[in-house]
């Protein structure tokens, strides 16, 4: 489940501000160790998982809910769809990044001991094995509970007459007029395939002389994957939905596309391609027009996985193989339809039942209606307010308060990070808003967030349009902090009103992902952004602030002096324990710090979505760890850290890698309230209930789903539902 849904002025006024990103300071360099390397020697050399093989096991724990028969059925076919998108991205950038360097003959080995090419070996096992279990699911379980229901995945070979009439006045009047069958023969050379793009690899006969051709056939993607037929309703008097594949529909008429030619066989193809580029951040060229020319590119990556039907012919793989140049331990066997993500269109039908219940966010008591409804900022002036989306609402917390900023006259400045937004974001809106009616607004876009780069473009212009002050952040760096700054005139007086989050200014994602966010009016906060922001538009290298830990240079330092804050209590006779949430734990210096606390005695807590290098429970080093990982309806995705012996909470951007401590700029901020924490230390004490539904990691590396059968079973996400409703 990974963190992608996306989008975000003139070519004259980016040209205008050209000159002023360029000058700005490249990237610092890494900071230094903040351990001494000394310190790791009583510590195991085989310490750390694979992050890549962690990675598969966590998509694998997606594919585990889509084979849950107690959950939603069309639930489950969403889980088939995003394992699919997983996979996809993973290997367009993870599996991408591991050949460049296999091939560039850079030996660098994992944490964990492994070469490229070693992981690249058993990432293609695993995956096989993976993606032949995702299509397994679907096909013996999934397809056929559908069915059940009325909603019907059918083959040509299940049509009617009827039906397939009325289907051929569909292909030729629809479809046929933008297929486009291409040969293969000493004129027409093999064409390009598009990354993931579905296929058709057809071989045809001359009825003559019998000789045979190769052809391709790209299905198209500006149309629907399934073809909607008329459905049955269900016996109870639900609504039901037929669906044919394309690739099904396309493939019944291809003596249409090959008029004259014998059909000898045919077979679906999958090609995923590298999409993993840096751009090159050159002082004297448009930032914005370097990453379009990248963009334009990653269409032609080399080829990096090759998806086939199980049933295709030796024969037509091997030309595949030859002609697309793929490695045959790229190849992926899929029993069944290719490329399930489409799945999300089924999901899509009006079957209520078939889906988890309708969820409403709340609004905090702090924002609720009153007979005389205060300002957000008046709120803000009587105490800190802590958000927990998507049970609180995005729309009536965070929303509200940039567009409240937007339209109060009293206001004079809003400074705000962008990294991912909806296509028709309010927050880009309210930006504008306040830019046109006279306020200082800067918008910090980060146009280099993959697979939004296209979208933040967009935004970027159409901000600078209207007169909002964008910049691109530092050169080297992604700005992924979530942050936003407010400036109001207050009588004589000025203050400042900030939010720090742990998710995207996205309303639509805000509904999906699991965030925190603070929202205060606390002085050493808003000094601490004013100089944040005063980094990242112009010339200032402030390393040290108040009351945040900023990378690429303090949230690793930061949090490694806390856990051995920790373990200094321990030794000094108080209760050590430190929990830890985050998307991935992989940053060895951090690891290797949690590992030293355990031994010390301090408890160590870690919930974690995706990926875990942190061996648990291991005898000598990591007998007081336990790692557990929690999937639902909403995508976990905050950052929170507490430290008990010292009392304190900690969120933020930054998931524990490398990319997030030494390339990134994050924010982490401490929530002092102690209203708020108990808020943060109950999102924890619901994770490590011993009754929670989760997986735990093990110290071999394998996961266990928890609480074992027979025992009491509490769902994480639907307790802190029901607890947000009776607020």
């Amino acid at each position: 489940m990974t963190d992608t849904d996306a989008a975000e002025t003139a070519e004259t006024a980016v040209a205008n501000r050209t000159e002023e990103w360029q000058v700005r300071s490249s990237a610092p360099e890494a900071p230094p160790a903040a351990t001494d390397a000394g310190a790791d020697d009583e510590l195991p050399e085989d310490r750390y998982l694979n992050r890549e093989l962690s990675w598969l096991d966590f998509n694998a724990r997606v594919l585990a809910l889509a084979a849950d028969p107690s959950l939603p059925l069309l639930e489950r076919a969403k889980f088939l769809a995003i394992f699919s998108s997983n996979l996809d991205e993973f290997y367009m950038v993870r599996v991408a990044g591991l050949k460049r360097r296999d091939e560039m003959g850079l030996s660098v080995r994992s944490a964990d001991g492994l070469s490229p090419r070693e992981q690249l070996r058993r990432i293609g096992e695993r995956t096989q094995q993976v993606a032949s279990r995702h299509a397994r699911v679907f096909l013996d379980s999934v397809r056929p509970a559908m069915a059940e229901e009325g909603i019907v995945v059918v083959g040509w070979a299940d049509l009617d007459e009827a039906e397939r009439s009325r289907l051929s006045t569909y292909f030729h009047e629809q479809v046929f007029p933008v297929l486009t069958p291409l040969a293969v023969d000493p004129a027409h050379p093999f064409p390009f395939v598009s990354g993931l793009s579905l296929n058709l690899a057809i071989t045809v006969r001359q009825p003559e002389d019998g000789t045979t051709h190769f052809a391709r056939i790209k299905v198209p993607d500006n149309v629907d994957r399934f073809v909607q037929l008329p459905g049955e309703d269900t016996p109870s008097g639900r609504p039901g939905y037929r669906f044919l594949p394309m690739e099904e529909l396309i493939a019944a008429f291809l003596t249409v596309l090959f008029p004259g030619l014998d059909i000898v066989e045919h077979h679906a193809f999958r090609i995923t391609r590298n999409a993993d580029f840096e751009v090159e951040e050159d002082r004297d060229e448009d930032l914005l027009k370097a990453l379009e020319r990248e963009l334009a590119r990653r269409r032609f990556g080399t080829p990096v996985r090759l998806e086939v039907a199980d049933d295709m012919t030796e024969h037509m793989l091997e030309l595949l193989l030859r002609e697309l140049d793929v490695d045959p331990g790229d190849v992926i066997e899929v029993p069944g339809l290719l490329d399930l993500s489409s799945l999300w269109q089924v999901y899509g039908v009006d079957r209520p039942a078939l889906k988890d219940p309708t969820f409403v966010p709340a609004t905090p008591p702090a924002f609720g209606e009153r007979e005389t409804p205060k300002s957000i900022f008046s709120t803000l002036r009587d105490g800190d307010v802590l958000v927990h989306h998507p049970y609180d609402s995005f729309s009536t917390t965070v929303q509200r308060f940039i567009e409240q900023a937007a339209a109060d006259p009293n206001v004079l400045a809003i400074k705000q990070t962008l990294y991912r937004t909806s296509g028709d974001s309010p927050i880009v809106n309210a930006l504008i808003d306040a830019a046109e009616a006279g306020k200082q607004v800067v918008a910090l876009v980060e146009i280099k967030a993959r697979f939004d780069e296209q979208a933040n473009i967009k935004w970027a212009r159409a901000l600078e349009q209207a007169g909002v002050h964008v910049v691109y952040g530092l050169i080297g760096l992604k700005t992924h902090c979530k942050t936003c700054l407010v400036v109001r005139r207050e009588g004589s007086t000025i203050r400042r009103y900030c939010h720090i989050g742990t998710g995207n200014y996205n309303p639509k994602t805000a509904r999906l992902y699991e965030d925190v966010g603070l929202l205060t009016a606390a002085p050493d906060i808003g000094a601490d952004l004013t100089d944040l922001f005063n980094s990242l538009t112009g010339y200032s290298r402030k390393v040290n602030y108040r009351n945040l830990l900023v990378a690429p240079y303090g949230v690793r330092k930061g949090i490694i002096e806390r856990i051995e804050r920790e373990v200094a209590a321990v030794r000094d006779g108080a209760e050590g324990r430190i929990r830890l949430k985050a998307n991935a734990l992989v940053d060895e210096q951090v690891i290797d710090a949690l590992y030293r606390a355990s031994q010390a005695g301090v408890r160590v807590e870690v919930v974690v979505r995706g990926i875990c290098a942190l061996r648990p429970g291991a005898d000598g080093f990591s007998e007081n760890i336990v790692v557990r990982s929690i999937l639902g309806r909403f995508l976990e995705h905050s950052r929170i850290i507490h430290f008990k012996a010292n009392n304190e909470f900690w969120i933020g951007s930054a998931d524990m890698m490398h990319r997030n401590l030494d390339r990134r700029v994050e924010v982490m901020a401490q929530v002092k309230d102690p209203r708020l924490a108990a808020q943060l230390d109950e999102v924890f004490e619901s994770a490590m209930d011993p009754a929670t539904r989760c997986w735990e990691l093990g110290p071999d590396g394998n996961w266990t789903a928890l609480p074992h059968e027979g025992e009491t079973v509490r769902d994480h996400q639907v307790s802190l539902m029901n607890k947000h409703r009776q607020r």
